[in-house]
């Protein structure tokens, strides 16, 4: 071989010897790159692994602390609850201590006071023990007396005996004598109202006139309103012209001065003339009839109670009465009412009739003047009875008749009665009737709002209501619940005096045929 092939092959194995070697470095350079690559992933998974188990360390840790201040809250709590239940038995233990101090000591109480009774009854005992020996030894006594001492001593015993059961008889015999007494006075109250039968008559403060054609409105007036005003200072009224068709209103609180206006106007619009002359003229002429009427009516009222003797003037002040009105009741048809149920109370008791009505008819005397003279109708009646030398009783009862003195005679009383009679009647006086009505009707309206109500009746004057309920619909349970709940409505929805009484009633019926 030439020489450049042997260097070729030595270049070429030096090249080999050089790559192998730079391998050789080169491998192991990587090999150390990836160990310590692997050593710091090793390293970083340690520390990765030394920090989660450090939280979950700490995580457990946190639980536990948790778990051990919920243990000792609900410990605590536990705690406490046994404490303050052993508080409450020692407290309860405490007052079970008390009362039985207490009871300790009430029966020592009571031992030393059945001691004493005891004693006392032993005392008791031997001085009955003595008394009786010493009665033994006085019936030994007697039996050596005369036939004349052992009766007076025998009668003697038997009048102390007789005594006390006559006292108790007594009582007994006042006690049986008070409740025919009563029941005799509500049968009298009762028989006089049933055969009382007055009318009543509801008045109010203005009257109506009834016009042929409106045109006549304009003539009342009259020019720049001559007839009018004359119309209204001659009579003391307010006459009210308005829209309201063929009607003009005579407004006076004065019912003499109210009815004279009426009769004036009706008698203008009859004679069609009307001017202030005329006017004068029509006024004049319904005074004096008015007044002929007061009389008619006093005397109608005499003739009606059958009380004669009475002063003329008195007659003309019952007359007046007739235009006169307490709460819309006419007072002089109250009057008449109260004379005729005196009268038949006075006659049950057998008191003096005609005493007793004329104090009835008198009683409201007063309020015929009353507007024009000061002082109460109860004052001015009784100044007008003396002032007419009425008799005592009748003056004391139309002073006793409302309570202002005390009654102390027995017309008084009936008079009293009476008027409290008259007053109260449903539907002697306007404002009871209309108020009467609309409170019954909404008393029913308000008990038959509630479901399974079939019928309800106000009854007793309004003081009581009776509900039908049906029997399919409300049990025996509920009707409790429904009556309170009827009574409750009642109070929220109505203004009523003294109180309702609800009743509740269910029926249950069954029926069959026997075939």
């Amino acid at each position: 071989m030439s020489m450049p092939v042997w260097v070729a092959i030595i270049g070429f194995v030096v090249l080999f010897i050089v790559g192998f070697g730079a391998g050789i470095v080169y491998r192991r350079k990587v090999s150390e790159k990836e160990i310590s690559s692997a050593e710091d992933e090793a390293k970083r998974i340690i520390n990765e692994a030394i920090k989660n188990a450090e939280n979950k360390k700490r995580e457990t840790l946190l639980e536990a602390k948790e778990e051990i201040h919920r243990n000792r809250s609900e410990y605590e709590r536990e705690v406490r609850e046994r404490r303050t239940e052993l508080q409450k038995q020692e407290r309860r233990l405490q007052q079970k201590e008390e009362n039985l101090d207490k009871k300790t000591d009430n029966l020592d109480k009571k031992n030393e006071t059945l001691s004493n009774k005891i004693a006392a009854v032993e005392t008791q005992q031997e001085e009955v023990n003595r008394i009786k020996k010493s009665q033994l030894d006085m019936l030994e006594k007697i039996s050596g007396y005369s036939i004349e001492d052992a009766k007076n001593y025998l009668i003697d015993s038997l009048r102390t005996e007789v005594t006390h059961e006559m006292a108790v008889t007594v009582k007994e015999v006042e006690a049986q004598y008070k409740d025919e007494a009563d029941e005799k006075a509500r049968e009298i109250i009762a028989t006089a109202i049933q055969r009382c039968a007055a009318d009543h008559a509801s008045e109010v403060t203005v009257s109506v006139v009834q016009l042929p054609n409106d045109e006549m409105k304009g003539r009342i007036i009259g020019r720049e309103g001559r007839n009018i005003r004359s119309i209204e200072q001659l009579t003391g009224c307010d006459l009210i012209i308005d829209d309201t068709p063929e009607t003009i209103t005579v407004s006076s609180f004065d019912p003499v001065r109210r009815e004279v206006a009426r009769l004036a106007l009706e008698k203008l619009i009859q004679d069609g003339r009307i001017h202030p002359a005329r006017i004068e003229e029509m006024v004049a002429k319904a005074q004096k009839e008015v007044s002929a009427t007061i009389k008619a009516e006093g005397e109608r009222a005499v003739f009606e109670t059958n009380v004669h003797g009475l002063n003329p003037e008195i007659v003309k002040m019952l007359g007046r009465m007739k235009y006169r009105t307490s709460y819309g009741q006419n007072v002089l048809s109250h009057s008449i009412e109260v004379a005729q149920i005196s009268g038949l109370i006075a006659a049950e008791l057998g008191v003096d009739i005609t005493m007793a009505k004329r104090a009835g008819l008198l009683h409201d005397l007063g309020k015929a003047i009353d507007h024009e003279v000061e002082g109460s109708h109860v004052t001015i009646g009784v100044e007008m009875a003396r002032k007419f030398k009425e008799p005592e009783d009748v003056v004391h009862a139309i002073e006793a008749h409302h309570g202002d003195v005390e009654a102390h005679t027995v017309i008084a009383c009936i008079v009293q009665a009476a008027d409290a009679i008259s007053a109260s009647r449903p539907g002697a006086r306007r404002e009871n009737i209309e108020n009467y009505v609309k409170r019954l009707e909404k008393l029913e309206e308000i008990s038959k709002s509630f479901p399974g109500i079939s019928e309800s009746y106000a009854i007793q004057a309004g003081r009581e209501i009776r509900v039908m309920v049906k029997p399919e619909d409300v049990d025996e349970d509920h009707m409790v619940l429904l009556a309170r709940d009827i009574a409750k409505k009642i109070e929220d929805e109505l203004t009523y005096p003294g109180q309702i009484k609800v009743h509740v009633i269910r029926e249950t019926k069954a029926v069959e045929f026997a075939k």
